[in-house]
C-alpha cells in the first residue's frame, strides 16, 4: 500500500474511533442511566448522574483529541514509516496489552477473592466465609467496634443472634420475633439496646431472635431464615428487610445466589478483570432486571407462606431513610404488590455521624411502627 493511503487509512480508522465516543455518550443519557444502573444506598441519584455526566463529559473530550491531534500524528507515522514496520509496531503494543491482561488475570485467580459485599476478618463484627451464604458472622463471641465516635458490643450466640451478651443467647422455646436483614436490622453503629429487634421485643415483652448479617442480599436472607426457621417452638412474627435502595445486591453472582424458582447457583466462575469491571460499571440488563426482580418476588413470597403456615405474622420492613425517588417507588411497586409490607419514612437527619445507616432515633422510629403494625395485626404480649 502506497504511503498516502496508509496515511488516509489510519486517519480513516482514528476518525472511525472518536466517532464511536461521540455516539456512545450520546446514548448514554440519564434515561439510559435510570433504566439499566439500580439505586444505590450508599450513591445518591444525583451523585450517579454527575459521574455519569464525567463519563460522557470524558467521551466527548476523548473524541476531540482523536480526531484532531493524535489522528493527524498517526497519520504522519504510517506514511512515514514502512507498513511492515508499521504494522510490527501496532502488534506488539496489542501483544503487550494482552499479555497484562492474562498475567492479571492469572495472578487474580492466586489471591483471595471476596464477593462485593463480602469483608475480610478485619472489623467488626468479624465475618467467616459460609458454603451457602457466602459469609457470616463469627458465633459465640463479643467484639469491640468503634463507630460514630463510640466503642460497641456485637455480641452473637452461637447460632449467630445478635444477643446482649453471649451468656444471653436465644431461647427457641420462648414466644419470639424473628427478624431477617442486613446492617439496618442487625444494628450495626448501635448498641444491642437500640438495635430494631431489641426495641420491638421490649414494646412487645417477646423474645427478639436476630438473624441479620451485615452486606446481605434477600436470597441470602431467605436461606438464612430457612435454615433456623425449625428451630422455633414459638415463632409470633417474621420481620424481613428490604429496601429498593439495597436491591442491586440481589443481582449479585460472585457469591452463591438464588436464581429463579430459588435454585442455588455456585460463585460465577467469569474472569476476575470481568467481574472488577462489573462492580466498577455495574450496568444492568433488560433480562438481569427481570430474573432479579422474580427471585426477589419469590424468596420473600416464600418467606411471608413459611411465617402464615405457623400462624406467625409476616412484614417486610421497607425503611425510607431519603426522599423516595421515582426509580425506587417502581421497584417497591414492581415486587412487594400484593404482599404484607411496611414502609416506614425516616427524617434523613437521623443517622450516625458520618455513616448512612439511621442512629438510636431513626432506629427508634422503625421499631415503634414496626411494634404498631404488630400490634394491629394480633402478635400480642404475653400476659
Amino acid at each position: 500500500m502506497h504511503r498516502p493511503k496508509r496515511r488516509i487509512v489510519a486517519e480513516a480508522l482514528v476518525v472511525a474511533l472518536a466517532l464511536a465516543c461521540v455516539v456512545i455518550a450520546l446514548l448514554i443519557d440519564p434515561a439510559w442511566l435510570q433504566r439499566h444502573f439500580l439505586p444505590e444506598f450508599f450513591h445518591t441519584r444525583p451523585y450517579q448522574l454527575h459521574r455519569l455526566a464525567f463519563v460522557r463529559g470524558g467521551l466527548l473530550a476523548l473524541a476531540v483529541l482523536l480526531a484532531w491531534p493524535v489522528r493527524r500524528g498517526l497519520g504522519r507515522l504510517a506514511a512515514r514509516k514502512p507498513a511492515v514496520e508499521f504494522a510490527g509496531d501496532v502488534l506488539g503494543v496489542l501483544l503487550a496489552v494482552g499479555l497484562a491482561l492474562l498475567a492479571s488475570e492469572y495472578l487474580l485467580r492466586r489471591l483471595p477473592w471476596f464477593a462485593e459485599h463480602e469483608l475480610p476478618a478485619q472489623r467488626e463484627p468479624l465475618r467467616r466465609r459460609d458454603p451457602v451464604l457466602g459469609w457470616a458472622y463469627l458465633v459465640n463471641r463479643t467484639g469491640h467496634g468503634a463507630l460514630g465516635g463510640r466503642m460497641l458490643d456485637y455480641a452473637f450466640d452461637a447460632a449467630g443472634h445478635r444477643v446482649r451478651t453471649p451468656r444471653e443467647p436465644v431461647d427457641y422455646a420462648r414466644p419470639s420475633v424473628v427478624f431477617v436483614g442486613e446492617s439496618i436490622v442487625g444494628g450495626y453503629g448501635l448498641t444491642y439496646a437500640e438495635s430494631i429487634p431489641a426495641q420491638v421485643g421490649a414494646r412487645l415483652r417477646l423474645q427478639p431472635a436476630d438473624l441479620a448479617v451485615g452486606g446481605y442480599a434477600t436470597d441470602q436472607m431467605y436461606l438464612r431464615l430457612k435454615a433456623e426457621w425449625p428451630n422455633y417452638r414459638q415463632p409470633r412474627a417474621v420481620v424481613i428487610l428490604f429496601m429498593p435502595a439495597l436491591f442491586h445486591r440481589n443481582l449479585e453472582s460472585d457469591r452463591p445466589h438464588l436464581d429463579r424458582g430459588l435454585v442455588l447457583r455456585p460463585p460465577s466462575d467469569d474472569w476476575r478483570l470481568l467481574q472488577i469491571a462489573r462492580r466498577l460499571v455495574p450496568y444492568r440488563s433488560d433480562r438481569e432486571l427481570e430474573d432479579g426482580s422474580v427471585m426477589t418476588r419469590q424468596a420473600l413470597s416464600a418467606i411471608v407462606d413459611m411465617a402464615r403456615a405457623r400462624g406467625a405474622v409476616p412484614l417486610i420492613l421497607v425503611p425510607q431513610l431519603t426522599p423516595e425517588t421515582a426509580e425506587e417507588a417502581a421497584i417497591r411497586a414492581r415486587i412487594l404488590g400484593g404482599l404484607p409490607y411496611l414502609q416506614v419514612v425516616v427524617d434523613p437527619a437521623l443517622h450516625i455521624a458520618n455513616n448512612r445507616h439511621p442512629d438510636a432515633r431513626g432506629a427508634k422510629v422503625i421499631a415503634d411502627a414496626v411494634s404498631g403494625y404488630l400490634l394491629a395485626h394480633g402478635v400480642e404480649p404475653p400476659r
